[in-house]
């Protein structure tokens, strides 16, 4: 008796188990199909939305949004952010409502532009820091580092090379990007989820932050009114300047696809110019829809700084605006290089 119990038991168990596996959702009646067989699209293109209705529903009405904004049946796509987006349709019918949901992924409508750069200057550069973060201000070059028990931040006489001011981080973090913003720095961490807000002109430690949805500190810049942050995907957040709180994100793609690994970053005369993590250039982004608009080849520095075994690559970029120009260095190089952009 007791082994027919136990089988009953087993069997209900099971039951439960199958029917639960639904999470109590029903399955659509409708179906919906875009004008792109596999839901790619250039932000060049229009989408067109149909409905399949296979149980002839009387529909009274359908409501279409794309990334949380209303579109109809037919819509351009050159204001909207690119990457993975999701249309959602709500069917309202028979005093009923159904969503669908559709992804599509939106790409840019143009290569990215290939530029190069002439050399201003070359000045000393410290060849222990693993640069992770570098922004000027008030002419003057501030820096994060990184790699577990070496990770500091500095001011740095960037003619020099003197280091005017250090603190270093504590051995349990790996320091990343950094910004300057109402007279503080913001420094993030690498794996901690944890930011610091330092006061400028003494690094005292005034705060910390922690990040939303973004699990990874790679790179900081700002633009006065939004900060931007990289966490080693192809997306780069926006933050609210006084709560730090992760508001949105837009995605990194070209024509082709994505781009991942976005790092270190500076905003200059509107757009984002970030590295790569061990890419020898520098993404030039449209900080709007995320569109990669060029791309500055600076692999031929590597073979100007000092080649030694612990050699990494090209990271660090900063714009001073005194002599409006463009710095940028790599992690353990001995060169910090003053640039000119050129358009070819």
């Amino acid at each position: 008796m007791k082994f027919y119990k136990y089988l009953t038991i087993i069997f209900l168990s099971l039951i439960i188990i199958g029917c639960g596996s639904n999470n109590g959702q029903k399955k659509s009646d409708f179906k919906l199909n875009t004008n792109s067989k596999n839901n790619t699209f250039s932000n060049s293109d229009t989408l067109r939305l149909s409905l399949e209705n296979p149980k002839n529903h009387t529909i009274d009405s359908i409501s279409y949004s794309l990334d949380g904004r209303k579109i109809g049946v037919s819509t351009a796509l050159n204001n909207f952010k690119l990457g993975k987006q999701t249309i959602v349709a709500t069917v309202y019918f028979n005093s009923e409502q159904q969503s669908i949901n559709e992804n599509i992924i939106i790409l840019n409508n143009e290569q990215p532009k290939i530029y190069t750069y002439k050399i201003i200057n070359e000045y000393p550069h410290d060849i222990t820091s693993y640069t992770q973060g570098l922004e000027f201000f008030n002419d003057t070059l501030y820096e994060s580092t990184g790699q577990y028990k070496e990770s500091k931040l500095r001011k740095v006489d960037y003619k020099t090379g003197e280091i005017l001011k250090n603190v270093n981080l504590a051995d349990e973090y790996f320091g990343e990007g950094l910004t300057i913003l109402n007279n503080k720095i913001y420094q993030l961490t690498w794996r901690k989820g944890i930011g610091f807000i330092y006061d400028v002109n003494t690094f005292k430690k005034l705060n910390n932050f922690k990040y939303g949805t973004s699990k990874e500190g790679w790179g900081l810049c700002h633009n006065n009114n939004i900060i931007y942050k990289s966490d080693g995907t192809e997306k780069i957040w926006t933050l609210n300047p006084e709560t730090l709180v992760e508001q949105d994100y837009i995605q990194v793609y070209t024509n082709k696809g994505k781009i991942t690994e976005i790092n270190e970053m500076e905003y200059i005369d509107g757009e984002i110019y970030a590295n790569r993590y061990q890419k020898d250039g520098v993404a030039i982004i449209n900080p709007k829809n995320g569109a990669v608009i060029a791309v500055i080849d600076f692999s031929p520095l590597k073979k100007l700084v000092t080649q030694h075994k612990g050699l990494d690559v090209l990271n660090g970029i900063a714009y001073n605006p005194k002599t409006k120009t463009i710095f940028v260095t790599g992690k353990r190089w001995d060169k910090l290089f003053e640039v000119e952009i050129v358009e070819n």
